[in-house]
């Protein structure tokens, strides 16, 4: 999935760095991927690290799972997108969680970024503990501080001992998981990456491997990638180029955006039988005017949806299957079965 290659504070305009993305995804896959795991270590958002954002990531995702009256602990975690480090998954693992299973279509993961997690962790421990509050499960905390000064930094043995499944390269829709055999499938910020018809499969791939009352959280981006660079255009930024147009700039490996609205999300998810229980849109005031004052032209698949939807640069959205989801999946002498509640 995406990550700038702008640092925090600098700007680099947005059509220069899709032309440096689209030449590096050119390359066969082993050097393209090599090539950019360069450019962001030397230049990106991997210069330095800080776990801090993908832990606050993970923690706002089981606070989703407790304020609907489910707890983490003992549960197993399904994540779509693994990116460069589990540390969203590793938050799992220090709230409770029994097992994290975590797919990604390319092996991206990095040891070296792993271990300057755990040594930002080790180092600012105070954070850390304010970061977590009473959901952090102390125990844990403590043996991982132990693992990490234990012995030299192993990635086979990290994920050993967080009960971490890595699958990479892998495919979200056709996990070969067992029915019914995690409790939450989730993602944060991946969602907007993937095509529209593999969403579909990787949601019903979810159904089947999701216990009956299990849960889908999912955390998903529509702002412009490009704008979180590039501070000179607006969020929506990319909604005024046809399809074309937008793929001559985006449609590489690195930067791939489907900018799907979030109506869109949400009759996605009603499509494959789910039930919203949270939707959680954050709508920007600034792309608001920027629309109402004519600031921007729309290309003509985006002319129709609502200013508030245009508006909304990223949201929530936590659902279930319905009992008439879970019927259609059932064995026929099993059907009309009654289903308890949490």
């Amino acid at each position: 999935m995406s990550r700038t290659l702008g640092r925090a504070g600098e700007t680099m305009h947005w059509k220069l760095k899709a032309a440096l993305q689209n030449a590096i995804s050119l390359g066969p896959s082993n050097l393209s991927h090599a090539t950019y795991y360069w450019a962001q270590r030397h230049f990106g958002g991997l210069k330095k690290i800080n776990p801090v954002k993908r832990l606050s990531a993970g923690i706002e995702i089981c606070k989703r799972i407790k304020r609907l009256n489910y707890q983490p602990q003992g549960k197993v975690f399904f994540e779509v997108g693994t990116g460069r480090a589990p540390i969203v998954p590793m938050a799992y693992w220090l709230m409770g969680a029994k097992r994290i299973i975590t797919v990604d279509i390319n092996p991206y993961l990095k040891g070296e970024l792993v271990k300057e997690s755990l040594q930002y962790m080790e180092e600012n421990e105070n954070e850390i503990q304010s970061l977590f509050g009473a959901l952090l499960d102390q125990h844990r905390f403590s043996e991982l501080r132990d693992f990490y000064r234990s012995a030299p930094f192993s990635m086979e043995a990290f994920l050993d001992f967080l009960n971490i499944e890595y699958i990479a390269p892998g495919d979200a829709a056709n996990t070969g998981l067992s029915d019914e055999s995690i409790d939450f499938h989730t993602s944060h910020t991946v969602l907007e990456h993937i095509p529209k018809e593999v969403l579909v499969q990787i949601l019903k791939e979810g159904n089947r491997i999701t216990v009956a009352n299990g849960l889908f959280i999912h955390k998903i981006d529509y702002s412009d990638h490009f704008s979180h660079s590039d501070k000179t255009i607006s969020p929506i930024n990319f909604l005024q180029y046809s399809e074309s147009e937008w793929n001559k700039y985006a449609g590489n490996r690195y930067m791939y955006m489907n900018r799907l609205r979030h109506d869109d999300f949400i009759r996605m998810f009603e499509s494959i039988k789910h039930r919203i229980l949270m939707a959680d849109p954050d709508e920007d005031k600034c792309v608001h005017d920027l629309i109402t004052q004519g600031g921007l032209k729309l290309d003509a698949r985006f002319k129709n949806k609502s200013i508030e939807t245009l508006s909304t640069t990223g949201a929530w959205i936590v659902s279930k299957k319905t009992k008439q989801n879970l019927q259609e999946h059932m064995p026929i002498n099993f059907r009309g079965a009654s289903f308890g509640t949490r």
